[in-house]
């Protein structure tokens, strides 16, 4: 069998920029032990699969060790595929997904992601993530899928010394990090080794989060967020109340062949 991938740069303003995501279209799906070996063997932070399905698309994603419920990057590089590749001609795309339905509209040179909100809930800071970081956090929130720690400045976000087998005592997917920028409206950075990425270059799912907690402490419903990987990438930010809309771009790295 011969498949056709993508390797996608996501919230990129150039290659080598933002989130990389393999993405293969199928018209059908393969075992999901496959797209387990193929996400391994892609061995990104995500390999996006979609299929026709009911007048829209199913989406999956998977990193190298697990399959997750969302996914923002893997997302946009699966729409910039179908916008550039896959002849799709409409303004928006309809996926449905494990967090239900999802779409990916075009604005201008932006693909913008609307994504359901996760919930916000202030919770105490485990006490295994107080000392994680080689910073104290000030709070911490729970999500849908992450845990949310609040930092006193962008410096600290920049400066966090991650202890990943502290981070792994966490039950949740991953450990959003985040702070007020002066620059940005707010900055962050996500680990989640618990799923195979100890951190993740772009996280467009994490912000299902962020962007609804720094709506209510900034008192903007429009901002503008960066993360600070070593890649780093800017995301366009709308809060919609219980969705939100994640922009950004995307470049393609390279068109290939798999053969299984």
């Amino acid at each position: 069998m011969k498949l056709t991938v993508y390797l996608v740069d996501a919230f990129a303003e150039n290659v080598f920029e933002g989130n990389p995501a393999a993405v293969v279209p199928l018209t059908e799906w393969l075992p999901d032990a496959t797209m387990q070996k193929m996400a391994m063997e892609h061995n990104l932070s995500e390999t996006a699969f979609f299929v026709p399905e009911d007048n829209c698309y199913h989406i999956r994603w998977f990193t190298p060790e697990a399959e997750v419920d969302l996914c923002g990057h893997a997302t946009l590089a699966a729409s910039h595929v179908m916008f550039h590749y896959l002849n799709y001609t409409a303004e928006t795309i309809t996926f449905k997904s494990r967090s239900g339905e999802l779409s990916v509209k075009k604005e201008g040179e932006l693909l913008v992601l609307n994504f359901p909100a996760s919930i916000v809930e202030a919770k105490y800071i485990p006490t295994s993530l107080k000392t994680a970081f080689g910073i104290h956090p000030q709070k911490c929130f729970k999500g849908r899928d992450d845990l949310m720690l609040i930092f006193k400045s962008e410096d600290d976000i920049i400066n966090l010394k991650p202890d990943f087998s502290k981070i792994q005592e966490s039950t949740a997917r991953g450990i959003i990090c985040t702070a007020k920028s002066e620059k940005y409206d707010f900055v962050s950075r996500f680990f989640a080794p618990a799923v195979g990425v100890n951190e993740d270059p772009v996280t467009g799912s994490a912000h299902t989060m962020l962007i609804p907690y720094w709506a209510k402490q900034l008192n903007k419903k429009n901002m503008v967020a960066k993360q600070l990987s070593k890649r780093g990438g800017v995301l366009e930010c709308r809060h919609l109340n219980n969705r939100v809309e994640i922009g950004g771009k995307a470049k393609t790295y390279l068109v290939g062949e798999i053969e299984i």
